[in-house]
């Protein structure tokens, strides 16, 4: 039976537990072999980020992302993921999103894990400001993420010039 893959896309202001969306994601799947994940935390920026905000357009965000999930399935030999993004007010040390993968090998969890991250980055429709005692500032995307994504094949130039 394949694990589950009905909610494989969260956006959601509260946190996330790691143990048990891996315990979800595989559920009762004895086929497999190997769970990888990427748990982000928000930096501290050396000590000046009082927080970090988040904010994403509601339903086109899970769209895209459901669409990188999709595109991982068929590049890869999956046989379940899972994303949760949050949003709103992080504070520095806040976990920011997790990319979950299972299959039957490492192999294919490892780059199908580091394939989503990498789209995360550049492709999904989230807003980025930084909050310091200087101000807050939007942030850009930056050209080592587009680089990352030309890797799978897929150009980018979300980077600002």
């Amino acid at each position: 039976m394949p694990a589950d893959t009905a909610a494989r896309v969260a956006i959601q202001t509260e946190d996330f537990d790691l143990s048990t969306e891996t315990a979800r994601l595989r559920g009762s799947d004895g086929e497999v072999g190997a769970v990888v994940s990427f748990v982000g935390t928000v930096r501290d920026g050396g000590g000046s980020l009082s927080c970090m905000e988040l904010e994403h357009y509601p339903g086109m965000t899970e769209a895209a992302i459901e669409a990188m999930v999709d595109e991982a399935f068929r590049r890869f030999e999956i046989r379940a993921a899972r994303v949760i993004h949050r949003v709103g007010p992080l504070a520095p040390g806040a976990q920011i999103v997790l990319v979950l993968v299972a299959s039957r090998h490492r192999g294919q969890a490892f780059e199908a894990c580091e394939f989503l991250m990498d789209y995360l980055k550049t492709q999904a429709p989230f807003w980025k400001k930084e909050h310091t005692a200087e101000g807050a500032r939007w942030v850009d995307a930056r050209e080592s993420d587009d680089a990352a994504l030309a890797r799978w094949g897929i150009a980018s130039a979300n980077a600002a010039a």
